[in-house]
């Protein structure tokens, strides 16, 4: 049996849905009418924040970022103690020395993340004395191609820090102030098809930027040669041990061989100054800024101060309608 519906009941329906779509559409037509009537609010309120754009686009001094694009080199020497691992390994557990596993290290990922490590970092500004150019630099003269600094943050002819901060920070800023600063001026990216690597420094100075991306390449490189040194030399010295402990022939071949794969490490650190990345395109003076972006900040900045004024509009009239 169907149910029928009364008819009245039917037009009842039919004529609160119209009564509820001609309330949206006199919504909308309030909702226009209010915006108009602000209209001057809204311009004045547009352009004082498209005038503040402006303004703070203009007092931004220009950045210059300079990058080099790097290939790493080709690292593996067969060194550690688990270059033999899969021939002799089962010989050599026979006589308690462990050679390691056969799985080895991407270098050129580590070197990445060492040079983006605060203790890398750390070591960099002290090294390279680059703290006031990173902390206290203010503008760029570009006819005498020096830095201008913050008299307020550091006194050039004292060489000394002059910003008044309170505890626990001091006058001079601390590392973590450094490798935070510094860790937004640097970028290393890799080309996840290619295997290249992107160091780019961006700096108010351009012949700084280069210079940082130049010594960045420099002392990744020594720090991880440094590295596979350090650990050839504790391994070869294991294994010397080791050798005056047994008195298996084989064994003790065994561990010439790996001593042997120890030298070749240390060898192959000490002639190539390239050791974990080669250089393919070095870091150059840029000659165009890369910020800031002004033409993009003023249109922000007027999108901003036109749907700010828009809603202090809306919100007026419904607070006035309330009440």
């Amino acid at each position: 049996m169907t149910k029928q519906i009364p008819q009245n009941y039917s037009d009842a329906n039919f004529d609160v849905n119209q009564q509820s779509i001609n309330e949206d559409e006199i919504d909308l037509k309030e909702l226009f009418s209010v915006i108009w009537q602000g209209k001057w609010l809204i311009i004045a309120v547009t352009t004082l924040f498209a005038i503040g754009s402006v303004v703070f686009a203009l007092s931004q001094p220009n950045t210059y970022k300079s990058e080099a694009l790097l290939s790493p080199a080709d690292t593996e020497q067969g060194g550690g103690l688990s270059a033999l691992a899969g021939q002799f390994g089962g010989l050599a557990s026979m006589a308690g020395i462990n050679l390691g596993g056969g799985g080895g290290v991407d270098k050129t990922q580590m070197a990445i993340e060492v040079a983006k490590s605060r203790k890398f970092t750390s070591e960099f500004i002290q090294k390279h004395k680059i703290m006031p150019d990173l902390m206290a630099a203010e503008k760029w003269n570009m006819e005498a191609d020096t830095l201008v600094y913050d008299a307020e943050i550091f006194d050039v002819e004292n060489q000394k820090w002059v910003r008044e901060v309170k505890a626990p920070f001091k006058p001079e800023p601390s590392m973590q102030e450094a490798y935070k600063e510094f860790s937004q001026l640097l970028s290393i990216n890799t080309d996840k098809e290619t295997g290249m690597v992107k160091v780019s420094v961006e700096h108010l100075s351009p012949s700084v930027a280069q210079q940082w991306v130049k010594w960045l390449v420099e002392d990744i490189n020594l720090e991880m040669k440094q590295r596979d040194v350090a650990e050839a030399q504790r391994s070869t010295a294991f294994l010397e041990n080791q050798i005056s402990q047994t008195n298996v022939a084989d064994i003790r071949t065994i561990l010439y061989q790996l001593i042997e794969e120890q030298t070749k490490t240390i060898m192959f650190a000490e002639v190539r100054e390239e050791y974990v990345f080669k250089t393919i395109d070095p870091a150059l003076v840029p000659e165009e800024k890369a910020g800031p972006k002004r033409a993009l900040i003023c249109v922000l900045g007027t999108m901003l101060g036109g749907m700010l004024a828009v809603m202090i509009v809306l919100i007026r009239h419904f607070v006035r309608k309330e009440d």
